[in-house]
């Protein structure tokens, strides 16, 4: 199964009082599971298997084709053809079990 690396460095929010969750690239793994980097250095593995299976606007990801079709918006959130895309934010508290402050 080919691996897939996507890189972009935009923030993924901006306020000059908290600090911004950048998302640096995603990689496929395998199944429903991606690899993502931060740019703060942190990384880790999120599976996101239970999101794809209950959420009716992820159906289409269901098939693991268009599931390994994602890449980095302009945000940069990743983002499938569909239309479906999961915020920097998300995929941090996956990657790291670290809700973000702010969000709190």
């Amino acid at each position: 199964m080919a691996k897939q690396t996507v890189s972009q460095g935009a923030t993924a929010c901006v306020n000059s009082f908290l600090q911004p969750i950048t998302l640096q690239s995603v990689r496929y793994l395998d199944g429903y599971r991606l690899f993502v980097t931060f740019a703060g250095g942190e990384s880790g593995i999120v599976d996101l298997s239970a999101l794809v299976q209950s959420e009716a606007t992820a159906n289409p990801l269901q098939n693991l084709t268009e599931f390994r079709n994602l890449f980095l918006d302009s945000w940069p959130t990743v983002a499938w053809p569909c239309g479906f895309a999961l915020a920097p934010e998300y995929l941090y508290w996956l990657a790291t079990g670290k809700k973000v402050e702010w969000l709190q």
